[in-house]
């Protein structure tokens, strides 16, 4: 759907999660094997990730200043199931998030949200305005005030939509 270059680091995780949905389509990836595999899921765990994939998508919708795009389970609460410890390694002394729970995909989720904070690069994970769209994407702008996925798509069609409207 977009043509912008992929979230750096683990925010790709989440982008590529949120993105397995293409809501003009009403394609779901988490339905077929493949889509699962990309994530670790096995069909009984494709409806947590599902609920887990539209938090994010609110989340990233409010990155954007737009409302969630439907009533979800708060992120926040989703993450709370996910704890995870701070493990130091003994040779090296590097640090890095490991999962204390049993959900790997959310502990991903959750080591790679933490990890964005840290960088600041968080709240530049966006979803598209476009209602049939709410694509995730990474907001590299200047500003940081990104509102499509697509200036060529989604962009284009909100500027015809309003001019059109005058």
């Amino acid at each position: 759907m977009s043509e912008r270059v992929p979230a750096p680091g683990d925010l790709a995780l989440i982008e590529a999660l949120v993105n397995t949905l293409d809501i003009e389509a009403g394609a779901d990836e988490l339905d077929m094997a493949d889509g699962r595999a990309r994530f670790g899921l096995t069909q009984g765990e494709a409806e947590a990730a599902r609920e887990l994939r539209e938090s994010l998508r609110a989340t990233l919708l409010a990155h954007a200043g737009h409302p969630a795009h439907r009533a979800t389970t708060p992120l926040g609460e989703l993450l709370s199931r996910a704890p995870l410890l701070v493990a130091i390694d003994a040779d090296d002394g590097s640090a890095s998030l490991r999962s204390a729970a049993d959900e790997p995909l959310l502990s991903r989720v959750a080591a790679a949200i933490a990890g964005s904070l840290i960088e600041g690069t968080w709240p530049r994970l966006k979803a598209c305005e476009a209602p049939t769209c709410h694509w995730a994407y990474y907001d590299r702008s200047p500003a940081g005030r990104g509102r499509w996925c697509s200036m060529a798509v989604c962009g284009a069609r909100a500027k015809m939509r309003r001019y059109r409207s005058k």
